[in-house]
């Protein structure tokens, strides 16, 4: 990990930890810039705003891509479902005790939760996009997107807040097999 990473790493663990010590509205980016022992303009180098810490997600360009090579065949869901699977796959493994209390932070708070729900709206967005673009019809492609997403979010909030459950990618792979669509016997 090069010293950037390090560097935004050591400042998203130290945030969570003060947020979950002290409250989110009360910690301020002073108190996580010490923390971290690095300037309030470090700070602001790797996360332009204090939601950010929690709520960033910068994976919708990935996810719109594996959605878009899923086979043009397959029922639109599916495709959504797939693309998920294939994206998830791709991703870093992220540290499930961090993703697990940042989920568990913003959800917790108002405001970051409205901020999950418009990450959760642009990622429909981007998926119902490039089924649009590849024929199916939009209502077809909002509805598969915000299904699939909702299954997504529902199983991630579950696991977050269960400290039993195992590693969030199980968590994942079950929500999504609970929508994966079964050929006809």
């Amino acid at each position: 990990m090069g010293k950037s990473a390090s560097t935004r790493a050591r400042l998203r663990r130290e945030a969570l930890r003060l947020f979950a010590d002290c409250g989110y509205d009360e910690t301020t980016i002073a108190d996580i810039a010490a923390a971290a022992g690095v300037t309030q303009m470090t700070f602001f180098r790797h996360f332009p705003a204090k939601e950010l810490v929690v709520a960033d997600d910068p994976y919708d360009p990935a996810i719109a891509h594996a959605v878009a090579v899923q086979a043009a065949d397959l029922p639109v869901v599916e495709r959504v479902r797939r693309g998920l699977l294939a994206a998830w796959e791709q991703l870093e493994d992220a540290d499930d005790a961090e993703f697990r209390l940042r989920l568990r932070i913003g959800a917790g708070h108002r405001g970051l939760r409205a901020r999950m729900r418009e990450n959760n709206a642009r990622t429909e967005a981007a998926i119902a996009a490039v089924l649009t673009e590849e024929g199916v019809p939009a209502f077809e492609a909002v509805v598969a997107a915000a299904a699939v997403i909702g299954a997504l979010t529902a199983a991630l909030l579950e696991w977050a807040n269960d400290p039993d459950a195992g590693p969030m990618g199980d968590a994942v792979t079950a929500a999504l097999a609970l929508l994966e669509i079964q050929p006809p016997k």
